[in-house]
C-alpha cells in the first residue's frame, strides 16, 4: 500500500474512532475497527438499495411490488443510479482500507490447493499460514472489485443514453446485468459464509471483535500476530481443557 493511502486510511480510522468505541473483552481480539464496520454496512445498504431499485425497473413482474418502496416508478428510476454510485464510492473506500490484507501471496496458492477440504469442512482448523483473509475471501473481494468497475462503466451510458447513443447503451445493458448477477451471487455466498458457515464472523462486523478461539481456528497467522501467541498450542490446550485433561498432559492428534 502506498504511503499516501496509508496516511489517508489512518486519518479516516482516527476520525471515525473518535465517535465510536469498540469494547474488547479479555477472551477477544479486535478484528474490525469502527471505520471498517461503517464502510462495510454502508456498502451493504447501498448495494441492497441498488439491487431492489434495479430489479424494480428491470423486471415487470417486480415493478408493482418494489417501486412503491421508493415512491413510484419515476422516482425509482431516478434513485437507482444514485444508489449504485453510493455503492461504488463506499466500496472504493473499502478497497483502499483492505488493499494490504487483500494482497495475493504465495500462501494463497497453497490454500487453493486444499479448497475442497475447506468446502467439505474436513479439517477442524485452518492451516498455520492463513492470515487476516484466506484466499477464498480474497477471490470474492477482487471479483466484486472487478464487477463494481464494470457496473460503474456500463451504467454511465445507461444514465445518459442521449449522449452515448443506442449501440453503446445496449452493450452497457448486457455488461451491467452480468456484473450485477456476479455481485448478487457473491452477496448470497457472502451472507452464508458470514453467518451459518462460520459462526462468529457476523459478530466481528457488528461489535468489531472475535473470540480468540475463532481467530486461532480460522486465521492462525493473524492470531499469532495480533496476540503474540502460538495458534496451534492454544488450540490444543483448549481441546485438552474441553476433554478434562490438564494442558500438555497428552499430545492431541493433528486435525
Amino acid at each position: 500500500m502506498s504511503t499516501a493511502v496509508e496516511r489517508f486510511d489512518e486519518r479516516a480510522r482516527a476520525r471515525v474512532g473518535e465517535h465510536a468505541r469498540t469494547v474488547v473483552h479479555e477472551d477477544e481480539l479486535l478484528r474490525h475497527p469502527a471505520y471498517t464496520r461503517v464502510l462495510h454496512w454502508s456498502v451493504a445498504a447501498f448495494f441492497i438499495l441498488a439491487l431492489l431499485s434495479g430489479f424494480a425497473v428491470y423486471t415487470p413482474w417486480l415493478y408493482r411490488g418494489l417501486t412503491p418502496i421508493f415512491g413510484g416508478g419515476p422516482t425509482t428510476r431516478l434513485l437507482h443510479p444514485w444508489f449504485s454510485l453510493g455503492f461504488v464510492v463506499c466500496f472504493a473506500f473499502q478497497t483502499l482500507n483492505w488493499l494490504q490484507p487483500m494482497s495475493w501471496t504465495g500462501d494463497d496458492r497453497r490454500w487453493l490447493r486444499r479448497v475442497r477440504d475447506y468446502v467439505a469442512n474436513t479439517e477442524k482448523r485452518e492451516p498455520e499460514y492463513v492470515d487476516f483473509f484466506n484466499a477464498g475471501q480474497k477471490i470474492y473481494f477482487w471479483a466484486i472489485v472487478g464487477s463494481a468497475v464494470v457496473f460503474l462503466i456500463s451504467g454511465i451510458p445507461m444514465w445518459f443514453p442521449k449522449t452515448f447513443g443506442r449501440p453503446t447503451v445496449y452493450v452497457g445493458y448486457v455488461l451491467h446485468d452480468v456484473a450485477a448477477l456476479v455481485m448478487l451471487v457473491g452477496f448470497i455466498v457472502h451472507i452464508y459464509e458470514g453467518t451459518a458457515a462460520v459462526p462468529g464472523t457476523l459478530h466481528s462486523m457488528t461489535r468489531g471483535t472475535v473470540e480468540k478461539r475463532w481467530a486461532w481456528t480460522h486465521h492462525p497467522a493473524w492470531y499469532r500476530r495480533a496476540s503474540g501467541r502460538d495458534a496451534r498450542a492454544d488450540y490444543e490446550a483448549a481441546v485438552q481443557r474441553q476433554a478434562g485433561q490438564p494442558p500438555g498432559k497428552e499430545e492431541q492428534p493433528r486435525p
